[in-house]
């Protein structure tokens, strides 16, 4: 379970991605839910994990990979998405670059993140 102080974002590239894949917020949610429950495909290193999303009549083998800036009890951010039939992977290279990412929001202050909202930087996910 989720503290309450617990808060869900979307990176603005992510959110117009899962917007065009019609992916609802209730499903970003329940992959939170999974990643604090220790069910991830991967931990990526520095707060970053991979996890599989079910694409619908494709299931999980072939639906969606997201990478995840995750911190226990704090913060998580949707960095990244991507449909397993279009990308296999991310190279080494991309994958430095987003953890420089989530480093960045998983630090930032309040302050940085009221900032981020307020000029949609990043999308916080309520009320699913």
């Amino acid at each position: 379970m989720i503290v309450s102080d617990f808060k869900i974002f979307k990176y603005r590239t992510f959110h117009r991605w899962a917007k065009k894949e019609k992916i609802p917020d209730s499903t970003l949610k329940n992959a939170v839910d999974e990643i604090n429950a220790g069910l991830f495909e991967a931990n990526l290193g520095g707060h970053l994990y991979k996890k599989r999303i079910v694409k619908p009549g494709k299931g999980k083998r072939g639906g969606y990979r997201m990478l995840i800036a995750f911190k226990n009890n704090t913060r998580a951010f949707f960095i990244y998405g991507f449909a397993k039939n279009e990308q296999s992977n991310i190279t080494e290279k991309e994958l430095e670059a987003h953890k420089r990412v989530a480093q960045f929001y998983l630090d930032a202050s309040e302050m940085v993140i009221e900032k981020l909202l307020t000029e949609k930087n990043i999308i916080e996910i309520t009320d699913v």
